[in-house]
């Protein structure tokens, strides 16, 4: 019997792209005998066109300069097509850092002249809400949906963003504060028949900063403020290629 085929892409407009490939062929690689991921046959491409990325079944969005990839993304004509991608057709998206910026339906500390955002989660991201690059760290992370009794994970945070803010459907309705940026409503937003779920906050030994969201969900989407791409841990990448799977079966019903 043959097997079945995703086609994930990677965003490969700007920043940590080819981390995030190494990444995810090495959670192949290593999956599990019998498991989605090894029951299932994956491409992995890097995506600069319309056509490469209509061609995809999911995509990550990869941590690098968030106003950069959006300028890069609008040049090339690819701003509209990830819009569809993510906000109607609803294909499995996972963005990091900068890519967790740009599928926020809002965006705070943007720079001035703003910049275009994809959309897609229903929340509002600071960005570089821990400051300049000298204040990046690494913690010990829980991320107990990726499995049972696993250990933490552990999180680079660069220039990282947080989501301040989970948006009411009052909020999309109401001016825009300075300083703030929208992403541009759509006729049909099929993401937002989700709920947007908090799935990992920063755990008490981050003092001050505790208690700040750094990864979410809703339906098709996946953010996190971190690099999981800078580690050698894969554990998340898998379990994101593993959601993929579940997304795929879910369509075909």
């Amino acid at each position: 019997m043959t097997q079945p085929k995703i086609t994930v892409g990677i965003l490969a407009l700007q920043g940590a792209f080819m981390e995030h490939k190494f990444h995810l062929q090495k959670a192949i690689r290593h999956a599990r005998p019998g498991s989605p991921l090894d029951t299932t046959k994956f491409e992995i491409i890097e995506v600069r066109t319309p056509e490469q990325l209509a061609s995809a079944d999911a995509l990550v969005i990869p941590g690098g300069e968030s106003t950069a990839i959006s300028l890069i993304a609008e040049r090339t004509g690819l701003l509209e097509p990830l819009r569809q991608f993510v906000r109607v057709d609803r294909k499995p998206v996972w963005g990091t850092c900068a890519g967790l910026i740009l599928l926020s339906d809002e965006a705070s500390r943007a720079k001035k002249g703003g910049q275009e955002l994809i959309g897609g989660l229903h929340v509002r991201c600071q960005r570089n809400h821990f400051g300049r690059q000298t204040e990046s760290f690494v913690c010990n992370l829980p991320l107990p949906f990726i499995g049972d009794d696993e250990p933490p994970f552990s999180a680079v945070f660069i220039r990282a963003p947080i989501v301040e803010k989970v948006l009411t459907g009052a909020d999309a309705t109401a001016d825009v504060a300075e300083g703030v940026v929208r992403a541009p409503k759509l006729e049909v937003d099929s993401y937002k028949h989700a709920q947007i779920e908090v799935i990992s906050s920063l755990p008490p030994t981050q003092g001050k900063e505790a208690g700040d969201i750094v990864a979410v969900r809703q339906g098709n989407i996946f953010g996190t403020s971190f690099h999981p791409e800078l580690t050698p841990d894969v554990r998340l990448h898998g379990w994101w290629l593993q959601e993929c799977v579940l997304r795929r079966n879910e369509l075909r019903k």
